[in-house]
């Protein structure tokens, strides 16, 4: 399916410049970090994503772990002993894990394939080919390549789309896909998006867009968005497939603690917070500002 932006009846161009020219706008620089989610078993989470992510612990303590490539944190996971996952609720849809090259997806989806690795889906989303799968709490996550950014670059309205993954010919990036080693996610993978499960759409791209300061890059409707700052097709996804008119987990759920907005220093991380707290919303958090969306999805604010 094709996704288009698709907006309210017509507005006075002069007014919509107006509307735009007053808009906060986050620096182009800005992207998404760390992703902390509760878990029932961190012991047994921790070896599912080493042995079927590719991730590394990079430190350990009691109930929590932290997890990443090349000793760059991606993920954290905190254990609450039975929580269960949250079904009909707003929360994480997917953590995106951008790898950097093509062949390193191919490596990836060549290892999930001799391993056994259960698998969601296989997808080509024009500015990325992406592949899905779901941890043992139900959490999702995509492992995913970008096309070169010439491609796709101010085409995202128009272009991005959901199409089956080219399997074979992604798999012909590699010599000999059933014995190509893999052992970790390289170096160089990132936190590329994240995607959220929303309330609503249009008070979501009020938050994000007209408040946080990011671009809309493109809407299904009232079904989902997807924003980024500096051109980036996306580095927050949100959509209401399975979550329209939903409220938060409950306590005892595997659910998203918080993702993590990545500013490019302090100062821009002050200026957002002071947006945020201008509007009414509550800030919480000891080490960074910590916000909640619409929709209840919590949101840390860091300084890269």
């Amino acid at each position: 399916m094709r996704l288009d932006v698709h907006g309210a009846a017509p507005r006075d161009p002069e007014e919509l410049e107006i509307a735009a020219a007053a808009r906060p706008e986050v620096p182009a620089r800005t992207t998404v970090g760390p992703v902390e989610l509760t878990v029932s078993d961190v012991d047994r989470s921790t070896a599912w994503y080493a042995s079927s992510i590719g991730l590394d612990a990079i430190e350990r303590g009691a109930g929590r772990v932290s997890l990443g490539a090349a000793g760059r944190e991606l993920l954290v996971l905190v254990e609450e002993p039975g929580v269960r996952p949250a079904i009909g609720h707003t929360g994480l849809y997917h953590f995106a894990l951008l790898v950097p090259t093509r062949p390193d997806l191919a490596r990836w989806l060549a290892h999930a394939a001799r391993d056994r690795v259960p698998l969601a889906g296989l997808s080509d989303h024009f500015v990325s080919e992406a592949i899905y799968l779901s941890d043992p709490d139900g959490h999702g996550i995509e492992v995913y390549a970008d096309r070169p950014r010439e491609r796709w670059e101010g085409l995202v309205a128009q272009r991005i789309t959901t199409a089956p993954l080219d399997v074979d010919d992604l798999l012909g990036e590699l010599e000999d896909p059933a014995s190509e080693p893999f052992e970790r996610l390289p170096a160089g993978t990132v936190m590329g998006h994240v995607h959220l499960k929303v309330a609503a759409i249009e008070p979501t791209v009020a938050f994000y867009r007209d408040l946080v300061g990011f671009g809309l890059m493109a809407q299904l409707g009232n079904q989902a968005a997807f924003l980024s700052a500096g051109g980036y097709h996306h580095r927050l996804g949100a959509n209401t497939w399975e979550s329209a008119g939903a409220s938060p987990p409950p306590p005892g759920s595997a659910a998203l603690r918080h993702a993590t907005i990545v500013l490019p220093d302090p100062a821009e991380v002050d200026r957002l917070a002071g947006r945020l707290d201008a509007a009414g919303y509550e800030l919480g958090g000891n080490e960074a500002p910590v916000v909640r969306d619409p929709s209840g999805n919590a949101l840390r604010l860091l300084a890269a």
